[in-house]
């Protein structure tokens, strides 16, 4: 085989290594985001369908400032089986593809470099762990007067981008630029 051909794959193997590294890390990263909300309903009456909408989710009242309208809702994010298989499988694949160049390039030991696939059910391990955690959403409700005696309420909600986008949608929500 070509001489410059076994370096080049090795290098390019190596930075798919270092993105797949990456991509397993961001697999357990806090995407924590805060966005404000509008609704047509009145402020007592959602903040009622917010602590209905939560208590189906698994959250519990974690803190309430009633004179402020402030709520802090806990709760256990679970981790995926789904994404815990699927990122095991990516690093057993990323673990063949690393360990056969290495065996192209030292021939005498190229056993045990076939060997790094085993170390892909620690990836499986590592989201594990690192994806259940407790997770907080604090919302602010605020009453604004419209044209008339119509009266629109704002939500101020701090929480995983996930979270937000399920409540949005399910509580027919707008968004406020």
């Amino acid at each position: 085989m070509n001489t410059a051909v076994l370096p080049s794959t090795f290098v390019l193997t190596l930075l798919l290594a270092v993105g797949l590294f990456f991509f397993i890390k961001a697999s357990v990263k806090d995407r924590i985001e805060q966005v404000k909300l509008s609704s047509e309903s009145a402020q007592e009456s959602l903040l009622t369908e917010l602590q209905e909408y939560f208590a189906q989710r698994a959250y519990r009242v974690a803190a309430v400032d009633a004179p402020n309208y402030k709520v802090t809702f806990e709760g256990f994010v679970r981790p995926s089986w789904f994404l815990a298989i699927f990122l095991t499988l990516l690093s057993a694949g990323g673990a063949l593809c690393l360990g056969l160049v290495l065996a192209m390039l030292v021939p005498q030991q190229g056993q045990i470099f076939l060997a790094l696939v085993l170390l892909s059910p620690l990836t499986g391990i590592f989201y594990w762990k690192k994806a259940g955690r407790p997770e907080q959403v604090s919302l602010k409700l605020e009453s604004v007067a419209e044209s008339g005696n119509q009266t629109k309420s704002l939500v101020t909600v701090r929480g995983h981008r996930d979270e937000l986008a399920a409540m949005q949608k399910a509580l027919d929500l707008k968004l406020l630029d």
